[in-house]
């Protein structure tokens, strides 16, 4: 099994030991995104809606160091510090993804990293 690391400038840097993505035989497993601005390395200001669109924005980019778009995804995992938040996530969601939709899990969390609202991790095929 061989593993590659990808990594952009255009998303936030890892805030621990992990890497943005790994691709590893023919998928790339990104990294849970939150909702932070690479430019300025902070929380995106608002709500939930907010810190899901810049997440999505994440994600592009660190597919298009792979040369991978949001249509190569096929797995998304949705982390949600609340689960009455899913219907605004839902309709921004839609808004990024066409038919055939990637799988897709959501769930409640207690606590997210840095207290944000949301996480989003996906994986993508090559």
């Amino acid at each position: 099994m061989t593993k590659k690391m990808i990594e952009t400038k255009n998303a936030p840097a890892a805030l621990g030991p992990y890497s943005q993505a790994i691709e590893s035989n023919g998928f790339i497993f990104l990294s849970g995104q939150i909702g932070i601005d690479p430019s300025s390395g902070k929380i995106v200001e608002g709500g939930v809606s907010e810190q899901t669109n810049r997440i999505f924005s994440n994600i592009e980019n660190v597919l298009a160091e792979a040369g991978k778009t949001l249509d190569d995804i096929v797995k998304v995992t949705v982390f949600l510090k609340n689960m009455d938040d899913f219907s605004i996530v839902n309709s921004i969601y839609a808004k990024y993804f066409t038919k055939p939709f990637p799988a897709r899990s959501a769930v409640q969390v207690a606590k997210l990293p840095l207290d944000v609202d949301i996480e989003i991790e996906t994986i993508a095929s090559m």
